[in-house]
């Protein structure tokens, strides 16, 4: 499978042989669990003050021995705890259990709660390549909301010298150049404030998704793609399913220089030498 190689003003300039990971098999259930997995991760372990609703003088008394106004059976009463800073025992109230008013949740959010969802290496590995090749179909891509010119052929490769630009607006030109700009302005149109809470726990905007850039390594192009709205700028090595489908919705508009895609192929020898260094572990 090959793709053309395209400059900074729009041109095919030649073609490259795309890596196998563009022509595997598309499994959105895979992505999903691959992404689903990466956001169980960064969930903080939470939990409720062991004493809440119980840090009280509420007590239970069921000895038929105390005197009337010291027991809770036997006295036309709900038998249930009740305060004991109110006279006597009768006259407080019911406190301490959760069936009744200001009392302690049944089931309490705990601290012990195991939330992470794990996934296979090679699931996950499989996952960024079905995630991979959804990038590759125009059909996908248009039918996750992106705006994607007909002249336009994916997937979309840029030349090296992308990497080096270093202003926005050198960005910004490519953009405009390729035609795909207008999905940047789709994102932000659609940028607005949260309603609720939320606004004062550090995501007072919500925030559309726009172009991936996909470069081979550290690139001067990642300080100059930030500040456009819904765009990000990913090593290759460091590219994931969540980065390439977010929401678990595979086929985000991706765009890969040509230094990124010869960084993903890998040689034979070293598939080799790779091999042989886990067998000779296995044998040791």
């Amino acid at each position: 499978m090959k793709a053309a190689v395209l400059s900074l003003e729009g041109k095919k300039v030649s073609e490259i042989e795309l890596p196998k990971q563009f022509s595997a098999k598309i499994d959105r259930q895979l992505i999903k669990r691959a992404v689903l997995a990466m956001h169980s991760a960064g969930i903080q372990a939470k939990g409720g003050y062991v004493l809440a609703g119980r840090d009280n003088t509420a007590k239970y008394v069921g000895a038929r021995g105390k005197p009337q106004q010291h027991r809770t059976i036997n006295v036309e009463h709900a038998r249930k705890p009740r305060l004991r800073n109110r006279r006597a025992l009768l006259y407080g109230q019911v406190a301490g259990i959760p069936a009744v008013v200001g009392g302690p949740k049944a089931h309490p959010p705990k601290t012990e709660k195991i939330w992470r969802e794990k996934i296979n290496r090679k699931e996950r590995e499989k996952a960024i390549a079905s995630a991979i090749a959804a990038t590759a179909k125009a059909e996908f891509v248009k039918g996750r909301g992106h705006i994607l010119p007909d002249k336009i052929l994916l997937p979309i490769v840029l030349e090296s010298g992308f990497e080096k630009l270093s202003k926005t607006r050198e960005v910004k030109s490519v953009l405009e150049k390729l035609g795909l700009w207008e999905d940047v302005e789709r994102v932000h149109a659609k940028k607005k404030t949260r309603a609720g809470k939320g606004k004062k726990r550090g995501r007072r905007i919500k925030r559309g998704k726009s172009i991936l850039f996909v470069v081979s390594g550290k690139s001067t192009a990642l300080m100059a793609a930030r500040n456009i709205e819904g765009v990000e700028v990913v090593d290759a090595k460091s590219i994931n399913a969540h980065l390439l489908a977010p929401g678990a919705e595979p086929a985000r508009l991706t765009v890969w220089t040509e230094a990124a895609i010869n960084s993903m192929k890998e040689p034979a020898h070293e598939k080799k030498a790779a091999k042989e260094k886990i067998a000779a572990k296995a044998v040791a």
